[in-house]
């Protein structure tokens, strides 16, 4: 399994060292009404939508400026050489996008927490009621921005037919196969050309990573083409990060996200109702 998955006794081993980075990456819509309000010890709110979003990009959740990136992580007081753990408060859901988009602006040291909060509360662990707010602002700059880890629209049609960079689709069996309706009423179901569908509902059991034994079964067709790219792709570049971050040290390659995912490419091809 990755190295950049740590579980609840990892974190609860380093909660209050300085240098560690807690954050709540979790989507409102995702928070179970008797987890309302609870956190672990130390940690920050982590913004997705609002402070690491683009939001005058034309498709959701697009990755943001560099300048609303530095300025979001800033007010959370990280730098160059902080130490971040990342968690959901039901599952892994949103943790490993951020784990990829701080990957890609050249930390080292981030960490997603097998499980997120309902785990660190079923192994016994402390929870609080108010996230960290005496935080003093950093200088923190990008410096470091690694171009290839987003790929576009004009990438994925470009190497539609290569047998080498493969599309990977994190979305459901029925949404890839159009045998289930699109969560966005506008767009219809299906899947990029050439693509191969690993939905993301087969990476975790109970609300945990699967084993690496496990995980190495779910990529075994992958590794057997033994590509030069895998471009993750879902809905809008989220679930996409879960599978990506699943296949760290099972499948050795270079990994991108495709961050329009299916609603840029299904609005872009006209696979519209």
């Amino acid at each position: 399994m990755s190295k950049n998955i740590v579980s609840t006794t990892w974190l609860a081993k380093r909660i209050d060292n300085p240098n560690l980075i807690i954050l709540d990456a979790t989507f409102p819509s995702k928070v179970p009404m008797e987890l309302e309000g609870k956190c672990i010890k130390n940690a920050q709110y982590f913004d997705l939508k609002n402070d690491f979003s683009n939001p005058e990009a034309r498709f959701p959740n697009t990755f943001p400026s560099i300048e609303k990136f530095e300025k979001g992580c800033r007010k959370l007081g990280i730098h160059k050489n902080s130490d971040i753990i990342v968690y959901d408060i039901d599952g892994i859901y949103t943790s490993p996008r951020v784990w990829w988009m701080l990957k890609t602006i050249g930390f080292d040291n981030v960490y997603v927490l097998n499980g997120g909060l309902t785990k660190w509360i079923a192994d016994g662990f402390e929870v609080i009621n108010n996230y960290k707010t005496d935080v003093a602002t950093s200088n923190f700059k990008v410096d470091f921005l690694k171009t290839d880890a987003l790929r576009s629209y004009l990438f994925i049609k470009k190497h539609i037919s290569s047998e080498k960079i493969i599309t990977i689709d994190a979305r459901s069996k029925g949404r890839f196969n159009n045998t289930e309706d699109d969560p966005r009423k506008e767009l219809k179901s299906g899947a990029i050309p050439n693509s191969i569908n690993i939905p993301y509902s087969e990476i975790l059991k109970n609300g945990c990573f699967k084993s690496e034994a496990e995980l190495e079964v779910v990529f075994k067709r992958i590794s057997a083409i033994n590509p030069s790219e895998l471009v993750f792709s879902c809905g809008s570049g989220i679930t996409a990060c879960i599978v990506l971050l699943a296949s760290e040290g099972i499948i050795n390659c270079k990994k991108s996200i495709y961050d329009g995912s299916w609603t840029e490419w299904a609005t872009l091809e006209g696979h519209l109702k």
